[in-house]
Formats: C-alpha cells, sequence, structure tokens
C-alpha cells in the first residue's frame, strides 16, 4: 500500500511516488504455533485471536448492501481447524459490528444456537467477540450488520462520484480494519481462503479482491471465490457504478464510465509491468491482475488487493508519470500478498520489498534515469524522517504494542527497507540477489513470516554465499538501529542537478522565471523544482512562478499539492479557490493532510482549515477523518 502515515504527513515538506495460472508448489507452511516464533519480535498486539487454539481457514460471506442505511448486513460463515482439542471457544476481532445471532455446526448444513460475549470497545483493537464452541463443532455462522460509520467502509452518495447518478462503497481493510466488516481473526500471521455472495441494487455492480467476472450480468446478486489463501487486510469489496476495459490477455480496469477512458490510456502499460516482474522474481500466482479506479475519496495512494488493486484517481496525470504506484502495488503481488508480514511489527518486509521491487519494474519499462529520480527522492524522504521522527522509530524493526498500525507506520519501512535492499545488491551483485529474491518468494509462497525468519533465511542462503560482505551489508544494524547506516547504497542521477542549475539564476535575480527550460521535465522534476524553493518566497516571486509555469491551475495532482502547500506558507491568495477546490474534491490523506497541517499552523489558516474541512468531511473516508480530525483538534 501506497500511503503516508499521520506523522509522516504533518512533518513531511516534500511528496514522493510511488496473467496467466502458473502457480508454483509453495513448500509446507509450518504449523503457525511453531512458525511465529517465541517472544515479543513473534507476538501479534493487534489482534484478539489465539491461534494456538483454533484457526479459520475459509470464511463464507452472504451479505447484502443496503445503501440507505449504509450498511452489510448478513453471515460470515467461518470453517475452523483445531489445534487445540481441549479449546471450548474462539476469539474474533469486530470493530462496531451488531452481533445479532452466533451458530455452530459439525458439518456445515445442520445448525446449533451457541451463546456468544462482545465486549467492550477498545480503542486501537474493537472489541473482542467469544463464542462458545462446543466439542466436535467446525462451522461458525455469525449474523451481523455493519455500522454506517465501520472503519473499513465508505459509503458515497451519487453527488461524491464522478457520474452523479448512483451511490458508491468501497473498503479498505488494512491494517487492521478487516474486523469493521466482517467478523474475523484479523491478523496478518493468519491466512484464509474466501468465498462470497453479494447482493447489491441491480444497476450497481460489485467486485471484491477474487475471481471477478468482467462479463457478469447486473443481476444485484454476484459470487466470488478466492481460493489462494490470504491475510485477512487483503478482503476487499467495491460496488458502483463500474465498466470494464481490457488492458490485456490477464489485465484490466475498471472505473466509473466517464473515467474509464482516462483510466485505461494511463494504465496501458499494465501488462507489460506483469511480464516484467514475471522475468525478474517468478510467476504471477494470482490468475489475472486487475484495477479498480475508486471514487477520490479513497484515502490511500493505492491498495494491493489480490487480482485487484485499487487505486486513487490522483494518478491519472495523462502523462504515465505517476503509474509508479501502480507498479508499488503489483509488486506487492510478490511481496506482502504472496509472502506477507505476520505482524505489524514486521511491516517493512511488505513495503521495503515491494518499494525495491516497484523500482525494478520502473527501471524495467521506463529507464534507470526515471528510476533513478524516484530513488533520490525517496532518499531524501528517509533522511527527512530520520531527522525528525524519535530515533526508535527509524529502525526498521520496532515493537507496535500499544500503537495503533493505521496511524503509526511510516515511510521508514518503504524506503529505508528499500535502501536496505539496494545496499545487499550492490554488495554482492544484482544477478545473485535476484536469484535470492526469486528463490525467497517461492520458498514462503502463501506463508507469513517474521522479520526473525527472514533473517534466518537470508543468512543462511545469501549470505553464506558472500561472506566477506557481511560488514558492507550490516543486517542486524539496519534492521535493530536507529537511522542509516554508513555504507548505504546512493542513488545516482543528474536530472536534479540539471533543475537547480536552472533555478538558480531566478532565485539570484538573474533571469526571469519563463526563461528555465522546463519542457521536457517530468513530474519528478517539477517535485525537485519546488521542493527546492527557499522558506522564503516573495508575493512577487510567487506570482511570477504562476504565470509563468500555471501552478494554480496545474492539473497533475502531485505537482498541484507542492504548490499549494507553497502557497500557505507564503500566503498567497491567488491559489485560496484552488486550494478549497482541492481539499474538498480528494480525500486522499497523503495529498490533503499535509495542507490542513500547514493551514493549522497559525490562527487564521486554522480557522480557514476548519471552515474547508466543515464542506469536506462528510466525503472523506473514516480514516483520513480520524488524521484530520487529530490534527485541526476536533472531536468526530
Amino acid at each position: 500500500m501506497r500511503f503516508r502515515s499521520l506523522i509522516l504527513a504533518c512533518l513531511s515538506t516534500g511528496l514522493f511516488a510511488q496473467d496467466q495460472d502458473r502457480r508454483p508448489t509453495p513448500m509446507p507452511l509450518p504449523p503457525v504455533h511453531k512458525a511465529m516464533g517465541k517472544g515479543e519480535t513473534s507476538k501479534d498486539f493487534h489482534s484478539y485471536a489465539d491461534p494456538s487454539q483454533v484457526l479459520t481457514t475459509h470464511i463464507a460471506l452472504d451479505l447484502k448492501a443496503d445503501f440507505e442505511k449504509r450498511a452489510l448486513m448478513g453471515n460470515a460463515t467461518l470453517r475452523l481447524k483445531l489445534l487445540d482439542k481441549s479449546a471450548d471457544h474462539v476469539d474474533l476481532d469486530t470493530r462496531d459490528l451488531e452481533i445479532q445471532k452466533t451458530e455452530v455446526s459439525r458439518d456445515g448444513k445442520a445448525w446449533k444456537a451457541v451463546d456468544h460475549v462482545l465486549a467492550a470497545k477498545e480503542p486501537i483493537l474493537g472489541s473482542k467477540l467469544t463464542i462458545s464452541l462446543p466439542k466436535g463443532y467446525r462451522f461458525l455462522r455469525v449474523s451481523y450488520r455493519t455500522s454506517p460509520g465501520a472503519s473499513g467502509l465508505q459509503w458515497l452518495t451519487p453527488e461524491q462520484t464522478a457520474g452523479k447518478k448512483s451511490p458508491f462503497m468501497f473498503s479498505q481493510s488494512q491494517a487492521i480494519n478487516a474486523r469493521s466488516w466482517v467478523p474475523c481473526q484479523d491478523s496478518p500471521r493468519l491466512r484464509i481462503t474466501y468465498s462470497a455472495v453479494i447482493r447489491t441494487p441491480k444497476n450497481l455492480r460489485a467486485v471484491m479482491s477474487a475471481d471477478n467476472d468482467p462479463n457478469a450480468k447486473r443481476t444485484g446478486t454476484y459470487r466470488f471465490n478466492m481460493p489462494n489463501p490470504i491475510p485477512s487486510y487483503l478482503m476487499a469489496i467495491a460496488i458502483g457504478e463500474l465498466d470494464f476495459r481490457s488492458l490485456g490477455k490477464r489485465t484490466g480496469v475498471y472505473a466509473e464510465p466517464s473515467v474509464l477512458p482516462k483510466a485505461a490510456k494511463e494504465l496501458e502499460d499494465t501488462e507489460k509491468m506483469v511480464a516484467a516482474t514475471e522475468k525478474l522474481y517468478g510467476p504471477y500466482t494470482w490468475g489475472r491482475y486487475d484495477i479498480l479506479m475508486l471514487p477520490p475519496s479513497f484515502p490511500y495512494g493505492g491498495m494491493e488487493n489480490p487480482r485487484l488493486t485499487f487505486a486513487t484517481p490522483t494518478i491519472l496525470a495523462g502523462d504515465k508519470s505517476l503509474v509508479s504506484l501502480i507498479a508499488h502495488e503489483l509488486a506487492h503481488s510478490w511481496s506482502g500478498n504472496l509472502v506477507t508480514n505476520a505482524t505489524w511489527s514486521d511491516v517493512w518486509l511488505n513495503e521495503g520489498f515491494t518499494t525495491y521491487v516497484e523500482r525494478r519494474i520502473v527501471e524495467a519499462i521506463y529507464g534507470r534515469r526515471h528510476e533513478e529520480m524516484e530513488a533520490i527522492l525517496g532518499r531524501q524522504t528517509l533522511q527527512h524522517l530520520v531527522d525528525t521522527l524519535p530515533a526508535a522509530d527509524t529502525a526498521l524493526w520496532f515493537s507496535m504494542k500499544g500503537r495503533d498500525p493505521d496511524e503509526d507506520t511510516s515511510e521508514i519501512a518503504y524506503e529505508k527497507g528499500a535502501l536496505f535492499l539496494r545496499t545487499i545488491e550492490e554488495a554482492v551483485g544484482r544477478a545473485p540477489f535476484d536469484a535470492f529474491l526469486r528463490v525467497y518468494f517461492h520458498r514462503f509462497a502463501f506463508q507469513s513470516i517474521t522479520t526473525a525468519d527472514f533473517e534466518a533465511y537470508f543468512l543462511k542462503n545469501l549470505m553464506q554465499k558472500f561472506p566477506e560482505k557481511k560488514d558492507a551489508v550490516a543486517m542486524r544494524e539496519w534492521i535493530y538501529s536507529p537511522g542509516v547506516p554508513k555504507g548505504a547504497a546512493v542513488p545516482q542521477s543528474d536530472a536534479f542537478e540539471l533543475v537547480e542549475s536552472g533555478l538558480k539564476p531566478w532565485l539570484e535575480g538573474r533571469a526571469a522565471a519563463s526563461s528555465i527550460s522546463t519542457k521536457y521535465w517530468s513530474t519528478q522534476e517539477w517535485q525537485h523544482f519546488l521542493q527546492k524553493m527557499p522558506e522564503s518566497l516573495s508575493l512577487a516571486q510567487m506570482k511570477e512562478l504562476d504565470e509563468a509555469f500555471h501552478f494554480t491551475d496545474v492539473g497533475n495532482a502531485e505537482i498541484a499539492f507542492l504548490w499549494l502547500q507553497l502557497s500557505i506558507r507564503h500566503n498567497y491568495a491567488p491559489a485560496n479557490g484552488r486550494l478549497q477546490a482541492y481539499l474538498i474534491g480528494i480525500g486522499r490523506r497523503k495529498l490533503i493532510l499535509p495542507l490542513y497541517s500547514e493551514l493549522a499552523k497559525t490562527p487564521e489558516g486554522k480557522i480557514r482549515a476548519l471552515d474547508i474541512y466543515k464542506q469536506a468531511r462528510p466525503g472523506y473516508h473514516p480514516l483520513a477523518q480520524s488524521s484530520i480530525d487529530q490534527v485541526l483538534g476536533m472531536r468526530p
């Protein structure tokens, strides 16, 4: 997933980007209670589930979407595996669910009502649901309905969609929000298959992170199956007025009809991305790779839901300059979805690997120059975080006990993790490292592992071949120590030097802004240009920049974000209207949270922020609302 945490969004001054069913046979999965190891380094503090007693192996959903009540209602049937024969109950994770009935069955056909207890809500974890489990029963059915304010669902009115005719609903389960729409063992260390029957208004289409049929008739009843075992945070659903367009033999895009042509053009290289990644790291194991272009309120850049990446329309820049986000979500098909972090303390195993693979995909499709610019921007992000975050939070692994993984996961996992892997690549050579990663993805396919599991495998299967490189790699320092170790890889590009050489004469008053040669600049070069502006600019300088480059009206959401940040800092009034429209029109946390934070730095700005937020808040996802509420000191 591509996103910025609350901490990063408040601190950051920059902005950075982000099949055939040929499935290899994965190695046997060790028993969960042995594979997870011992102690805090393997414990998942974000789930009530006890996998040493009872495991869920499959969830069958039968749900109706009620847009008037803003709720999913129906039941979830869990198939259980008892690891402790004396277990007489099962604990599930829930958040704001109305539990109507719990039943058990021996065969999945005849059902018996059993008692349940729904505990009081805990701020981060939600409510533990404890259900009696008589001996010999292996199926559990929970009848329930979701809350209109479920943290993992957003319900949009027709006016909040591109078409303005039909409502829309979508989920966001990562990190621990699946429990807000499915009672489950909501932990990344546990994997399930799932199936679903979803009932919708007849004019709408349902899609899920499963085997979608792009030719399905709009009957109001849709059936899905996910045969590959996935962690609960990868369960996903969306319902809306959606059409489909093919991008290749195993790729395509779903979007609202008015958005579909632009999305299909922007994403036309998706099939090439899949092929390029397969060449590097082995077969794509998920069947199809489709993309769902969501309404602008989606709080993240993208979400790697298997078989159906959810993406923000803010990447539709018209020149493919922001499609590295799709490369990132596709890369998760290997690093994250296939091999998964066992706990949220291990999230770098998902995001660091994925950011590294993303840049390899970008290099393969768009060239080394493009990749190196993104790597340099990422390195700048990392340094900013190292300089501003608490030191303990700049290690790759640190305890998440008592912390909310939806708020407290920073870009450290992404950028420090990717830089660590690039450092390994440069130490041992690209070819040996690629070979190692290819086997690593195969060895742990469809498993969830800890950082300790990776360490052991890495030392045995790569570093034993290169003992002389042990000090250069400095594995434990990268993983457990704060900051960036000496000897880290250094991305190289002259593109930004050329940007700075063009900017310098203007800053020194020796040339007009319009004289800067920008004709062939990419989004990344424009980002660097705006990031290199001094702390203080005169209003005359702001006006000159705007007249030369039309920043206030720029269509690229990423460039507009940086310009609007500058405009707030310098009280540049001509951008006020665009700022308001921008904040009301999109809900991507990375792009809106820093703007609210910047406004909130002055009393006048905070008054303005509150006024805009009053209008914008109903259109934001609950996760974005929660973050902005904190920044503006509001009670939800």
